[in-house]
């Protein structure tokens, strides 16, 4: 696996942070060495929010993100911002219910209805953060997925662990599903 760069990136108050930790943990649990940094814009809801998580076997000589080779956007704001700065080999991840693309040539370039998907399996947009982290281990498997449940059951409330274990399988099954109508395409 070597190095991985990822950064989660939307607005303030859709719990990037905390998708940020979990996936922090679990690559832990995996026995990777992890860095994690985050930053907000200057309001704290609604404005500009990214966490940023390094995974790697080795030991991380830089703890930032320089060039992301995984990259979520869960806003307009966030993709419009990010990115242009991404090379064409990075696995982009955006929530079609809030981006809107122009077009796109990339193939590594997803677009799901994440948001949506929160609202109307789970009952809630507020676990979209842990949908998106769903379809973003689909995608990548950048941890193992046992590890990433035990992180989400280990890092949200009792009273909400269920949803959010729910909403984890929802990503899950979107990016997968997603994936197997590509492939029929093809």
């Amino acid at each position: 696996m070597g190095l991985r760069q990822v950064q989660l990136s939307g607005a303030g108050g859709q719990g990037l942070v905390l998708a940020g930790v979990i996936l922090a943990e679990a690559a832990m649990r995996d026995g990777k060495n992890v860095a994690v940094a985050q930053s907000y814009g200057p309001e704290a809801r609604l404005g500009a929010s990214k966490a940023e998580v390094i995974i790697s076997t080795e030991k991380i000589a830089y703890p930032q993100v320089t060039r992301p080779d995984i990259l979520l956007c869960l806003s307009q704001e966030a993709f419009d911002k990010y990115f242009p700065w991404v090379d064409k080999h990075a696995i982009v991840l955006v929530d079609s219910t809030q981006v809107h693309l122009q077009s796109s040539e990339r193939d590594n370039l997803w677009s799901l209805p994440l948001q949506r998907a929160a609202m109307e399996q789970v009952g809630t947009k507020l676990v979209t953060n842990i949908v998106a982290l769903g379809a973003l281990n689909a995608l990548t498997g950048i941890v193992s997925w046992e590890n990433l449940k035990r992180a989400v059951a280990q890092r949200t409330p009792a009273k909400y662990r269920e949803q959010n274990l729910r909403a984890l399988e929802v990503g899950r099954q979107l990016a997968q599903n997603t994936i197997i109508s590509q492939t029929k395409e093809v």
